[in-house]
């Protein structure tokens, strides 16, 4: 499997999606798109990172920017989280880890002392070409959304 690079062309894929629908990179040709990786539904970190960027999303929409939300959880999972916490954007569900692969953001960590695989929280930022123009890793939620924001800006 092919991982996706900087500066170039991200690798085709699709994923289930809340709205009882499936997503494909193809479908957001001719825009951007900000792929952001979180671990899991309804935890502190994860909630407030995806209220940020609900927070910012109409900003982001009039800059020609959609947002996806992309975990672990089942869609079921995912659909309780986005109506609770009422993101205008979808939530992937990979479940079979093909998106965490192609993005390499499975690592080992430590929970409660034992050694897991989870997600490390990581962004990506696709061109309206399909080109992998930036990416965050190991983000820490406080004021990323506003770095995502002024990398669309630049672009």
């Amino acid at each position: 499997m092919t991982t996706a690079t900087l500066q170039k062309k991200v690798p085709a894929f699709s994923a289930p999606a809340t709205g009882d629908q499936t997503l494909s990179l193809k479908d957001f040709k001719g825009k951007r798109l900000v792929l952001y990786f979180y671990p899991k539904d309804s935890t502190p970190g994860c909630t407030q990172e995806g209220k940020d960027f609900r927070d910012n999303y109409t900003t982001f929409q009039k800059l020609n920017t959609e947002i996806l939300g992309v975990s672990r959880d089942t869609i079921k999972s995912h659909e309780n989280f986005k109506a609770k916490k009422e993101f205008p954007f979808e939530l992937l569900s990979d479940t079979d880890e093909t998106l965490c692969n192609i993005f390499d953001v499975v690592r080992p960590k430590n929970m409660f002392g034992k050694l897991v695989r989870g997600i490390e929280r990581s962004t990506f930022l696709i061109d309206e070409k399909g080109v992998l123009r930036e990416q965050w890793r190991k983000v820490k939620v406080k004021n990323h959304v506003e770095e995502v924001l002024a990398a669309v800006k630049a672009l």
